[in-house]
Formats: structure tokens, C-alpha cells, sequence
């Protein structure tokens, strides 16, 4: 098999450049503030559209961890300081050989992420130090119900949060 070296570079451009489309919606939600300033999650995931077709990639903020899934991204989000911390980048399955050491796609980050996502999911999962207590977190998804921002802000309140 030959490989062309100006398209697998394009290609390798093409991928990087996508980052920055990551930090600018990240960014967009921080400044949000769907929180206060209260530490985040943002979960990203694809969703098909009505059409069956169209994919569209999901950006909710969340004050708790999702399952791990294939196919999505976690970070976490600190309005205070603007600082955002990577939990895991985990593409489609089918991708995961190209992130491999020694391939020109080599990604340590995601590649530590598949490695967990396979051998120790729990640890992707489990809650990170800084998380506020069950408590705080359903008093601020109550407010939150209460006063009808959940729409605006794209969230989804647990149905264990009762409002009024």
C-alpha cells in the first residue's frame, strides 16, 4: 500500500485543527455560566437527527460524571479560572488502531483514554476530588428547574431532583 505523504499530512492538519473548534465550544459554555461558578462537566456526544442521517455533536453541561461511552469526550470545566481539564477523548471503535503509539495519528491522550475505557472503565467514571456533595449538586439543578433555565442552558435535570 502506498501512502501519499501530502494527503496523509492534510489529513493530519485537518485533525489537529479540530481541537480548536473543541476549546471554542467549550469556551462558549464556561462563559455561559450554567453553574455559577460552581466546577462542571461538559459531555459531548454525537446524536443522530430525526433524518437518520445527520449527525450532530451534543455539548451538555453536567455537575456529574456520565457513563464513559465510545464515541464522546469529557472535560471539566472551571468558570472561576477558565481552565478546562480532559477526562477522556474516546472516538468510535472502529478508529481506535490509528491512535496506537508509532502511527502518525498517535494521540497519548486518547490513547490512555481507549486503554481505560478497556481495562478500567470504573476509573473513567468515578468521581473526581473537587466534585461538590450529592446535596449541593441537587439544590442546584432545584434552583435551576425553579427558575426555568434548563432549556436555555441545554440542560437535563435528573429526575431524582424534585422542584416545586
Amino acid at each position: 500500500m502506498k501512502i501519499d505523504r501530502l494527503e496523509t499530512h492534510d489529513r493530519l492538519q485537518h485533525f489537529k485543527k479540530q481541537s480548536f473548534d473543541i476549546a471554542e465550544c467549550c469556551q462558549d459554555i464556561i462563559n455561559q455560566r450554567p453553574f455559577g461558578e460552581h466546577a462542571f462537566y461538559i459531555f459531548a456526544h454525537p446524536r443522530t437527527d430525526d433524518d437518520g442521517v445527520t449527525k450532530r455533536l451534543i455539548w451538555q453541561p453536567r455537575l456529574t460524571k456520565p457513563r464513559a461511552q465510545e464515541n464522546s469526550m469529557l472535560f471539566k470545566a472551571y468558570p472561576e479560572s477558565d481552565n478546562i481539564k480532559i477526562i477522556w477523548i474516546i472516538p468510535i471503535k472502529e478508529t481506535w488502531a490509528q491512535f496506537q503509539k508509532g502511527k502518525v495519528t498517535e494521540d497519548s491522550l486518547i490513547y490512555k483514554s481507549i486503554h481505560l475505557f478497556l481495562t478500567n472503565k470504573s476509573a473513567l467514571e468515578s468521581p473526581e476530588s473537587d466534585d461538590l456533595p450529592d446535596e449541593k449538586i441537587n439544590a442546584i439543578y432545584a434552583n435551576i428547574s425553579q427558575s426555568g433555565k434548563t432549556k436555555k442552558l441545554g440542560l437535563i435535570i435528573p429526575s431524582s431532583v424534585s422542584s416545586p
